[in-house]
């Protein structure tokens, strides 16, 4: 069941980051033990992945359970995303387990669950026949092997080998150049995701998205229950972008899977692509992928591996992923404070603050946007403090973040599942506070809980943004200056 009756303490010490981009965390064997949940959360970790093409259910429940606890401890929100391992496009089997070939080499890809040889293999996936055409590229074992299509029929293919050299059991198939008909999906997809809103995930991410209908689906089962979000791994998403971005809360440059169906020099320029859409939106955006990679062995971080990261952070991701380093990994706690580290030197970069306002993005036609873009502004002056937000579902929270201010940004929400949503978000120290029902109790709660989450000094202006008519969800139409008061009232 879904932690219904935990509560964030809305008031009191609360641990503050540092820095702007925040941290995912996944969480697996070396991870999901509740001592280590809290400690990793203390090093950095802002949201806690739980992988389900891993573990069990079983495993992952426990593990919400040890995030929600340390979230009571160190009263500070966390939230959790719920990874769905999509369909799986594999060969069959093979007599001998594994084949040599050798570019040249010729063979038939089937239907016929017979045990292959160096001949032909089953390819248990018609749909896959469908879509081929001749000429077309395969793609097996992470792009190890590539294979290029000579004939094709509805029930088989005959391929040459291009490069590779062996061949075996279950490989993985990609097909870089065609939409493959098959869903997001599958069966085991569907039951984890009841099983994940059954226990309360925050956010959802599925995998292979290839089209905006895909997004849809997924939003249609959800209802809301959490914040969905789309895994860009295939290069047809790249060319349906902006229609997936559509029915996105959030999106993540998925590497991995990326850069096998992509050039290695196209994974860059996707990456960028992928952000700068997603920033021009105002849609949370994580980078993920083989960050800290040789951190899942070593207490330290190649300086390839640190210049990745910090290029992630100049972009202006919202959040950087942490996958096998984390949960599997000798070091998951120093790959945290790696990460940390390298995110918080980057934003002390005296040309940062320029980057981030070179790739602004563009403001739209509503009044919630002009309102908060003079938020921005207004806050540049130096003697301002803090901006804070009232939001009840995250949008103008959502909409601050967007535009990059430099100055710190309190998100102050009367929802617990607000609060866990937007703790994947740029710039947002997001913490629960009561509804206002006034002018009044807007302006007092701001400066309080400004000064209280140190955020703000006596004294010090503070920028306040808010919507009416108050306790009802909808844009902010109400920008207003406070100080804040010589000591916080509770």
């Amino acid at each position: 069941m879904a932690e219904e009756g935990i509560a964030l303490p809305p008031y009191g010490y609360s641990m503050k980051r540092s820095r702007r981009a925040r941290i995912v965390a996944t969480l697996g064997p070396a991870s999901r033990a509740p001592g280590m949940v809290k400690a990793l959360a203390q090093a950095g970790v802002d949201v806690f992945r739980l992988n389900f093409s891993h573990g069990t259910h079983e495993d992952h429940a426990a593990a919400l359970k040890a995030v929600r606890g340390a979230e009571l401890a160190l009263k500070r929100p966390l939230g959790v995303l719920a990874d769905l391992q999509g369909p799986k496009l594999r060969l069959g089997k093979f007599k001998d387990v594994e084949i040599d070939i050798k570019p040249g080499h010729k063979m038939r890809f089937d239907l016929d669950a017979t045990p292959g040889d160096a001949t032909r293999v089953q390819m248990p996936h018609p749909e896959i026949f469908k879509a081929l055409r001749t000429g077309m590229l395969l793609l097996l074992d992470d792009g190890r092997v590539r294979l290029r299509v000579n004939e094709r029929a509805d029930d088989w293919a005959d391929v040459t080998v291009e490069s590779g050299s062996k061949l075996s059991d279950r490989k993985g198939v990609a097909v870089p150049e065609a939409v493959v008909p098959v869903s997001a999906l599958t069966p085991k997809d569907r039951e984890d995701l009841a099983f994940a809103l059954r226990i309360g995930v925050d956010w959802v991410a599925l995998s292979f998205v290839q089209k905006a209908e895909d997004m849809a689906e997924l939003k249609q089962i959800v209802k809301g229950r959490a914040a969905c979000l789309a895994k860009i791994e295939k290069p047809q998403a790249l060319l349906e972008l902006e229609s997936i971005l559509d029915y996105c809360d959030g999106v993540m440059v998925a590497r991995g899977d990326l850069g096998v169906e992509l050039e290695p020099e196209e994974v860059p320029v996707a990456q960028k692509q992928i952000i700068r859409a997603a920033r021009q939106r105002g849609v949370p955006v994580i980078v993920a992928t083989q960050m800290l990679e040789s951190m899942t062995a070593s207490p330290a971080p190649t300086r390839a591996e640190a210049s990745d990261v910090a290029n992630a952070a100049y972009e202006g991701a919202d959040a950087l992923m942490l996958s096998a380093e984390t949960a599997s990994g000798d070091y998951p706690l120093e790959s945290v404070g790696v990460m940390s580290r390298i995110i918080e030197r980057v934003e002390k970069d005296p040309m940062w603050p320029s980057l981030m306002d070179a790739e602004h993005a563009g403001m739209d036609d509503f009044d919630a946007d002009a309102l908060v873009a003079a938020a921005r502004k207004a806050a540049e002056a130096q003697s301002t403090a803090c901006i804070v937000v009232f939001t009840t579902l995250g949008g103008t929270a959502r909409r601050m973040a967007r535009e990059r201010p430099l100055q710190p940004v309190l998100a102050l929400t009367p929802k617990p599942e607000t609060a866990r949503r937007l703790a994947l978000v740029w710039g947002l120290e997001t913490r629960l506070g009561k509804e206002p029902t006034s002018l009044e109790d807007v302006t007092e709660d701001a400066v309080n809980c400004a000064v209280e989450y140190d955020m703000a000094q006596p004294g010090q202006r503070i920028l306040i943004l808010a919507g009416t008519p108050f306790g009802a969800p909808g844009a902010a139409n109400l920008l207003r200056l406070a100080h804040a008061p010589a000591k916080a009232k509770r």
